[in-house]
This record gives C-alpha cells, sequence and structure tokens, in this order.
C-alpha cells in the first residue's frame, strides 16, 4: 500500500506566503509574530517532507535492482513512475534551494527577531529593576520622611509624636530596604533621635522649672491672701457666735462652716502654671525608660531652687515675700505630688520642707537677735502665723514652725515685759498723788471701762454727780490701762497658733507678777520713802488698795481679756507685795505723824522739878491734839488707816511722855512733875473722848498706872504678887524701878529733911521692885 499521499507545496505557494509575511510594521507600534507561525510550522512540515524524501531516495537507491527488476517486469508502470519520481525529485531539488533560502531568510530574520526580543527582555528586566529601585526609593523617602519630621517635631515641641514617629520606623514590616546600608545607617541614627528627643524633653523642663520659680511667689501669694480672708472671715463670725470663740481656722466646726471660693490658684487673670510639660516630660520619659533620670534631676533643680530662697541671710522686710515663694514652692510640689502618681516622694518633699523651715528659722532668730521691739517679732508671728495655716492646708507639717513660734513667744514676752515695766515706772514715779478729776460722762465711763473695781466703788462713782475726784489717781488708771495693752499684746501673739504653750496662763500670770511687784509695788515702796507730805502718802494707800483690789478682779476678768484661746486659770500673787506695800505706806504716814509729833515736843518745856504742880495742861499739847485730828481726819483713807494712824500717834505720844518719865534723858524727878503729866494725860484722853475715839486712851494705861503707884503711894500693894496681877499687870517692875529711883534721887539732893527721907523711902521701894525682875541690870 503506498504512503498517503502528501501536500503538494510549490515554490510559488510558497513565495506567496511568504510574501505576505509583514514582520514589523512601520505604522504598528507591537511586533506582528503571529504571522510568522503557520510559515514557520509549514517550513518545518516541507523540512520533514526533505528528510522523508531523502530516505525515500535511500531506499529507492537501494531498491534499484529489485525495481529494476519490478520495472522490468512492470516496465509500463516503472517508466510512468520513474517519469513521475524525477518530476518529484526535481521538485523537490528546487524545493531544497527554496527551503534554503527560506531557511537562510528565516535564520537572517529571526536573528533580528532574536536580537529585539533580547532587547526587549533586557529592556524588561531593567524596567523592572527600576520598579524595585523606584520602590525602594520610595521607602527610603517614608523613612526619611519620619526623620525630617521627628526633627521638626522636636522644634515644635510635640515630643510624642516624635517618639511615636521612631517606634514607627522600628515597626515597619521587613523588606529588601531593611537589609540596605541605607537603612542600616537609619536604624543606627535613632538613638541619636532618642537622646535628641530627650534633651530637647529635659531642655523644656528646665525651661518650665524656670517658670514656676518665677512664678511661685505670686502663686504663694494668692494662696496666703486667700488663707487671710478666710481668716478674716471666721474672726467675723466668732465675734458674732460666741459658740465658735475657741474654734480656730482649720478646726472641724471652721471646715464644715467654711462657704469654700474656688480659686484656681494656678490658673486665673493674675498667673498661669501650666504643668502640662512636666507630665509630658514624665511620659516620654517613661516611655525612654528613663523616668529615674528625670525624677534625680528634677530633685535636684528643686532642692536648688529651695536653696535660693534662703541664699543670703534673711531681711526681715523681705520676710513676707520669702514665706509666699515657699508657700508657692511647697504648693507646686504638693500639686505635683497629687497628680503625678509616683514620681514624687513624698518623703522627699516632707525632708526637703524640713530643710527649708529649719534655714527660715534659723535665719530669722538671727535677724531677731539685735531687735528689742516687742512690735517686730509680733510682725514675724503674725507673717509665720499666716504662713502655716497656708501651708498646713495643703498637709504640711507645722510642729517645727509652731515650736519655733512658742520660742518666739518667750522672747517676746521679756521684750514686752520690758517694754511695759518702762510704761510702769514712768507711771508712777510721775504720779502727783492726787485725786484724779472727772468732769465729763465720757470721761467717766472711759475711766470706769479701764480701771478694775468693785461692783459697790462703781455704782458709788456712777451715783456720784459731776464733776468729781477720783478715789484713786493719774498712776491707777494708767497702769490699769497698761495692764490691759500688756495682757491684749500678750495674748495676741498667740491668736490663731493651734499648738499653745502649755503653760501660757501661767506665763502671763508671772509676767503679770513681775510687772505688778516690781515695778508698781516696788516704785510706789520707793516713793514712800521720799514722800513728807501725808495727803500723798494717803493717796498711795487708795492706789495701793485699788491695786490689792485690782488683782483678784483682773484675774476674773483675764477669761474674758484671753483672745480665744484655750487655758486654765490665771493666778495672779501680786495682791501680797501691795498689802505689804499698803502696811509699809500706813507705817510711812505713822512715821509721817511721829516726826511732826517730835516737832510739837521739841517745843515741850517741862520742869521735872517743879515746886507746885498744873491745874491745866500743857500748851503744846493743845497744837498738838488739834494738828493730829485735822490731819488725820483731812486723810482720804479708810476710817481703819484713820484709826490705825491715831492709834500709832497715841501710842507714839505715850512713848515720848514714858521716855521723859522711865528714859535716861531726864535723871531725877519729883511728884509735882508726875502729878502735871498726869493732868496733860487726863486732857489728852478727854481730847480723843471728845472726837470718838475714846478707845486711844489705852496707849497711856502702863504711864497712868506707873503714876498713880507713885502718886497713891501704894508701891507696897504693887510688890504684892497677886495684887500685882490683878490690878497691875501692864506696869513693868524695870520702868516702875527706873521711876522710883529718879525719885529717890531727888529726894536725896533736896535740902528739906522731908523730902530727903521721902527719897529714902523712895530708894527702898526701887530696891525692893528691883528684887522682882532679879539679873537684869538696873539703872
Amino acid at each position: 500500500m503506498l504512503p498517503r499521499r502528501r501536500i503538494q507545496y510549490t515554490q510559488e505557494s510558497i513565495d506567496q506566503q511568504l510574501q505576505q509575511i509583514y514582520l514589523l510594521d512601520p505604522s504598528s507600534t507591537t511586533e506582528n509574530l503571529e504571522q510568522l507561525g503557520p510559515i514557520i510550522k509549514q517550513i518545518h512540515v516541507n523540512r520533514q517532507q526533505e528528510a522523508y524524501l531523502r530516505t525515500l531516495q535511500g531506499l529507492v537507491d537501494s531498491k534499484d535492482a529489485e525495481i529494476q527488476q519490478i520495472c522490468s517486469d512492470n516496465y509500463k508502470d516503472f517508466s510512468s513512475s520513474v517519469e513521475t519520481l524525477f518530476t518529484v525529485k526535481s521538485y523537490t531539488t528546487n524545493l531544497r534551494d527554496k527551503i534554503s533560502t527560506l531557511d537562510a531568510s528565516v535564520t537572517q530574520v529571526g536573528k533580528a527577531l532574536v536580537e529585539k526580543k533580547k532587547a526587549l527582555m533586557q529592556t524588561k528586566k531593567v524596567a523592572a529593576n527600576l520598579d524595585e529601585a523606584v520602590d525602594a526609593l520610595q521607602s527610603c523617602l517614608r523613612v526619611l520622611d519620619v526623620v525630617n519630621r521627628v526633627g521638626q517635631m522636636i522644634k515644635e515641641e510635640k515630643y510624642w509624636s516624635a517618639l511615636r514617629a521612631l517606634e514607627e520606623v522600628h515597626a515597619m514590616p521587613p523588606a529588601s530596604l531593611s537589609q540596605t546600608p541605607l537603612f542600616q545607617h537609619l536604624l543606627s541614627s535613632l538613638p541619636s533621635l532618642r537622646n535628641q528627643i530627650k534633651q530637647a524633653v529635659n531642655a523644656s523642663t528646665k525651661q518650665w522649672l524656670l517658670m514656676i520659680r518665677n512664678n511661685g511667689t505670686q502663686v504663694g501669694k494668692l494662696a496666703i491672701d486667700a488663707m487671710e480672708l478666710r481668716t478674716r472671715r471666721w474672726r467675723s463670725r466668732r465675734e458674732k457666735e460666741p459658740m465658735f470663740k475657741l474654734s480656730r481656722v482649720g478646726s472641724a466646726v471652721e471646715c464644715v462652716s467654711n462657704e469654700k471660693v474656688e480659686n484656681n490658684i494656678f490658673d486665673n487673670d493674675k498667673v498661669q502654671v501650666d504643668f502640662k510639660p512636666l507630665y509630658q516630660s514624665i511620659h516620654i520619659y517613661t516611655a525612654l525608660d528613663s523616668l529615674e533620670e528625670l525624677q534625680k534631676s528634677y530633685q535636684a533643680d528643686r532642692k536648688a531652687q529651695s536653696d535660693l530662697i534662703l541664699s543670703a541671710s534673711l531681711n526681715l522686710n523681705s520676710l513676707e515675700t520669702i514665706t509666699q515663694e515657699i508657700t508657692g514652692f511647697f504648693i507646686i510640689e504638693r500639686e505635683v505630688l497629687r497628680t503625678t502618681r509616683n514620681f514624687r516622694n513624698e518623703r522627699d518633699i516632707e525632708e526637703l520642707w524640713d530643710s527649708v523651715v529649719s534655714r527660715l528659722t534659723q535665719g530669722i532668730e538671727t535677724a531677731l537677735k539685735k531687735e528689742s521691739e516687742p512690735e517686730k517679732f509680733l510682725r514675724v508671728k503674725e507673717c509665720l502665723l499666716a504662713f502655716i495655716m497656708t501651708l498646713e492646708s495643703y498637709s504640711y507639717s507645722p510642729t517645727l514652725l509652731q515650736s519655733f513660734i512658742l520660742t518666739l513667744f518667750e522672747k517676746y514676752t521679756v521684750l514686752l515685759e520690758g517694754q511695759f515695766g518702762t510704761k510702769f515706772d514712768k507711771n508712777v514715779m510721775a504720779d502727783d498723788c492726787t485725786p484724779m478729776w472727772i468732769e465729763t460722762v465720757a470721761q467717766r465711763d472711759t475711766t470706769l471701762n479701764v480701771v478694775w473695781l468693785v461692783r459697790s466703788e462703781v455704782e458709788e462713782i456712777m451715783n456720784t454727780p459731776l464733776p468729781l475726784n477720783m478715789p484713786f489717781s493719774q498712776a491707777f488708771f494708767s497702769c490699769c490701762q497698761d495692764i490691759r495693752g500688756f495682757v491684749q499684746k500678750f495674748y495676741q501673739f498667740m491668736d490663731g497658733v493651734s499648738q499653745h504653750h502649755r503653760n501660757i496662763d501661767e506665763l502671763l500670770g508671772n509676767s503679770l507678777d513681775r510687772l505688778l511687784v516690781q515695778k508698781i509695788s516696788s516704785n510706789i515702796a520707793k516713793q514712800l520713802t521720799t514722800t513728807t507730805g501725808l495727803s500723798q502718802a494717803a493717796q498711795m494707800i487708795t492706789n495701793l488698795e485699788h491695786f490689792e483690789i485690782a488683782c483678784s478682779v483682773l484675774e476674773r476678768s483675764l477669761t474674758s481679756l484671753r483672745s480665744a484661746q484655750r487655758g486654765g486659770t490665771v493666778r495672779i500673787t501680786a495682791s501680797a507685795s501691795f498689802s505689804e506695800t499698803l502696811k509699809t505706806a500706813r507705817d510711812r504716814i505713822t512715821s509721817i505723824i511721829n516726826s511732826k509729833l517730835d516737832d510739837f515736843f521739841e517745843l515741850s518745856e517741862y520742869d521735872w522739878t517743879p515746886k507746885n504742880r498744873e491745874e491745866s495742861p500743857s500748851m503744846y499739847l493743845y497744837e498738838l491734839v488739834n494738828w493730829l485730828t485735822t490731819v488725820v481726819d483731812s486723810l482720804v483713807i479708810k476710817d481703819a488707816y484713820k484709826d490705825e494712824a491715831y492709834q500709832a500717834a497715841v501710842k507714839y505720844i505715850a512713848e515720848c511722855l514714858s521716855e521723859f518719865i522711865f528714859g535716861q534723858n531726864v535723871p531725877k524727878i519729883n511728884l509735882n512733875a508726875l502729878s502735871n503729866i498726869s493732868v496733860d494725860l487726863d486732857f489728852l484722853e478727854s481730847e480723843f473722848k471728845r472726837i470718838g475715839r475714846a478707845h486711844l486712851q489705852e496707849a497711856f494705861a502702863e504711864l497712868r498706872l506707873s503714876i498713880s503707884i507713885v502718886l497713891n503711894d501704894v508701891v507696897q500693894e504693887y510688890l504684892i504678887p497677886s495684887v500685882r496681877q490683878s490690878s497691875y499687870a501692864l506696869v513693868k517692875p524695870k520702868r516702875l524701878h527706873i521711876l522710883l529711883e529718879k525719885l529717890a534721887k531727888f529726894g536725896k539732893s533736896s535740902r528739906d529733911t522731908a523730902e530727903r527721907e521721902a527719897g529714902e523711902k523712895r530708894q527702898k521701894e526701887a530696891d525692893s521692885v528691883g528684887k522682882i525682875y532679879p539679873g537684869e541690870s538696873r539703872h
């Protein structure tokens, strides 16, 4: 079976197909390779056919003999086939030539096409590389943009955003860029950028610290002003409602009833303190895991700022500003502690507080060393009190400052005593010792509101028509006024101080006692030594009586004078000193009277050995009694003191007369002189009885009995013990013995026999009386 006839391709058909192929169309932007495919396929088929033909030719050649044989057998058929084969061979040869030509042409065209394809592939590869490079550059640009924006955000103080941007770079997904030197360089620069952020935040914190230092004084002033306003409001309410008198600002009652006015001391029309920079710094340092570094830096900076507040010696004139600055400093610290959780350590703040307070107290103490005015101490206390109350409301311990105030209080008390002591000296020593003259109702009411009197005396003064003389002098009024001022200033220092001296009332009592005793009582006593006028001495007695009464009244009234302070009972013991000085004043009156009485007795001209007896008293006694009654009755003192003056004067008269009778100045005496003395005694007793003071004659009892024993010649009765005890107990044996000896001397010296015998008798009686008191010297 012959093989299937294959499709015959003539040279024309092949040429026609090749002419129809256009690999490149000049008007087209794309390659026209699709048409080449079928042609190449046909060429491939033709090649296969040619190979087949060659193979067939080989078969033909090998079979020539067989063919010849067959041809000879089948010549005609063979000849026809040979012709056909030659024709086919001719076509095949032509086809081979055409194929070779076509192959060369195709090879040439394919080579150009391959070159173009290679160029195209290279172009695509370059394009891919360019795309990859573009992507890489875009990634780099994004990173560079982040880095650039970090710098810009640092300049704009957007530190947290800058830090977040750096975190975004770290968080970028891994890419081919991550292995590039550029990216690695950018990553290596991130710590530097973080350090820039930290430095910028640190600079911001430093700037903020400078800002709060500059504004701290104003913050403190606003806080202190608010506390002073609160104090004034509460003081006003205490005055209106006595039930709140013992409650201070800050007490539970005050806190409940306080009408608090919201006032943001950190944000107002005078000052603005923004804590945002600090909070931002804390946030950034926390994110950078460097919070401890910020804490140490902040602590050191604040410590340095606190040292600058009291860097030099303290001037009291700047104390208010300093306390305002300290107040603002620690209020800000408390706000930082409150709003930043654990950023600040409360113990560190307390140590800083104790350090500042210690330096403040030392500075104040040094500044006050040379101060002698108590008002300076009072102003310091007022300044410190507002300072303490303000910071106590922010939970700072006031213990050190309160203890310091108590120390100042003790020094203040000493200076206050000195100041008022000088006033009391002037009041007493400049007093004219005359009753205080009152002309108007206002003067009277003012005076009664100042002095301390018993109710009965006040009522008596109120019922006395004006004008009038007060019983006391100007010194008493002035001293009472100064005592009130002293007490007011004494308690004024402790007003508002929550921690009181445990013996504050005792201190006041002791201070008042010292002033009353050393500056008033003692000065009056000194003044008495130089006083010669009875009216002045009498006025001093009246003043002393009123001072003595004022001490007891003052004890009771000090509770109302106390300035809303809790305390015990104030004890004043100066009344004992006034009692003693009052006794001295009474003695001084006695001394003045006795001095005048001496003048009268110097004028007396007694004849102690008269020849006759007088029936009328001595003339000087008229003047003496008249003067004594006039002067003593005119003294503006109690009747008891007048009677005491009378008793002292009569006793002194009796002693003077006794000195004549029993003293050594008169060597001898006779019975006529004794009779004359007896007449004088009768006169004096009658005069005292006339003025209603008959009891004064008791002063002459011993002298009268002694004279009566001699004049009645009853010495023998006196020698009888029972009689002596019952009838003559007042007569001292020694004095009677002296009188008898003087009588004996007169009798012995007389030329009259009867008188000499009487003298001998008196001598024997004297000897007998002398035996009553053995061991005593006889005169």
